[in-house]
């Protein structure tokens, strides 16, 4: 093998390992929102339907960044 190879290689494992970890932070992230939703729920029980919006808005503003480690797994796969 030749130093490209070896080069091209490496590349491609970095930037799946890469996008593995980049999954992680929406994951957390999205549970940090669920339950800070459900906590306030429980606190303030006619909140429930507002609380809910909010809650969809925080998961699609999270997951935002799963796209972006998506895309940049493909860039630089």
């Amino acid at each position: 093998m030749d130093a490209t190879t070896v080069l091209a290689e490496l590349s491609g494992n970095v930037a799946t390992m890469g996008y593995g970890l980049a999954a992680i932070g929406p994951a957390i992230g999205v549970g940090i929102v669920v339950g800070k939703t459900i906590e306030g729920v429980a606190r303030q029980p006619e909140l429930a339907g507002r609380l809910q919006v909010l809650m969809w808005i925080g998961i699609a503003f999270t997951e935002a960044l799963a796209f972006i480690g998506i895309a940049t797994f493909y860039i630089f796969v």
